[in-house]
């Protein structure tokens, strides 16, 4: 029974033993913490005293090591941020950072300069076509405007250039056509016709509407621009658009001739931040046709 009652104490001093070491582990974790904290604290007191002697040593080494002895990048350093172009130049292609206000202004000023571009061009090609029409004795039966689609050359279709409610061009329409399209073949806009109608209700027969016949006289100049002008035909579109955007008001007696119309557009190229500064620089319509007066059988008879 002594043996017995020995051996239960021992055991029991032994679990004694086991639950008190288990209850001080935690000084253990306690202690790492605390150790840690204080290595942290020394880091961040340690950088925030700054050394500008090692710092500048510091900024040499990693410049000569990086960039083989080159102007360094670094904020204070001369390279191209807050310093000088000595960077630039000697790497033209190198990225150059500007802030997003500056590039903004930046990209405004490339449209601008795109655009002045651009409306020069089409100026030349206006002078090109306005002394093509004189050779041939045709002066001031076209007009012309840049705005931000491009150049807009208008052909009023009177019945000299097509007959009322037809899509044949006439002999005169022809020879207009002869002499626009020459200045035209050697850029490489696209073009578009657009044809119109005046806002006349009168029959439009054998088309069904203003639609078809104004559909109809923009493909025959596409047509005739293509088989006589040797335009290139992947350059061409045509559109109808019938009484719906006028030049000129119902009210105003000239809208019988000058709504109806043909007008070859040289697409502009830019794409459209660019084209509004073409808008905002953009020419009247220069260039009375000849065949402004009023059409044969006109007012009051005016044809589609």
């Amino acid at each position: 029974m002594s043996a017995g009652r020995s051996a239960g104490g021992r055991r029991r001093g032994s679990s004694h033993v086991e639950e008190h070491e288990d209850s001080e582990r935690w000084m253990v974790t306690y202690a790492d913490m605390l150790t840690l904290l204080l290595v942290l604290f020394i880091v961040l007191y340690a950088i925030s005293q700054v050394n500008t002697s090692k710092f500048a040593q510091l900024k040499s080494s990693l410049a000569s090591a990086f960039d083989n002895g080159q102007p360094s990048i670094l904020s204070g350093g001369s390279g191209i941020v807050g310093g000088n172009a000595a960077a630039q130049k000697a790497d033209p292609m190198a990225p150059i950072f500007m802030p997003p206000k500056q590039q903004s202004k930046a990209v405004a000023a490339q449209d601008r300069q795109a655009a002045q571009r651009e409306m020069d061009e089409f100026k030349k090609i206006e002078k090109a076509i306005k002394a093509s029409l004189h050779k041939h004795g045709l002066d001031g039966h076209a007009e012309f405007s840049i705005n931000e689609r491009g150049l807009v050359v208008t052909v009023v279709t009177d019945e000299l250039v097509f007959s009322g409610n037809s899509a044949v061009l006439e002999a005169e329409g022809t020879a207009i056509l002869g002499a626009v399209a020459p200045p035209l073949r050697p850029v490489d806009n696209q073009i578009q016709v657009d044809g119109h109608t005046n806002q006349q209700n009168v029959s439009t027969a054998p088309y069904p509407s203003g639609w078809e016949l104004s559909s109809a006289r923009a493909s025959s100049v596409v047509r005739h621009l293509v088989t006589s002008g040797k335009i290139a035909p992947s350059r061409l579109s045509a559109a109808g658009f019938s009484d719906q955007r006028p030049l000129l008001a119902a009210s105003d007696p000239r809208s019988i001739t000058r709504n109806r119309r043909v007008e070859i557009v040289v697409l502009s190229k830019l794409p459209a931040s660019a084209r509004a500064g073409t808008a905002a620089t953009a020419t009247p319509i220069t260039g009375a046709p000849a065949s402004g007066k009023p059409a044969t059988g006109a007012p009051g008879t005016g044809h589609g």
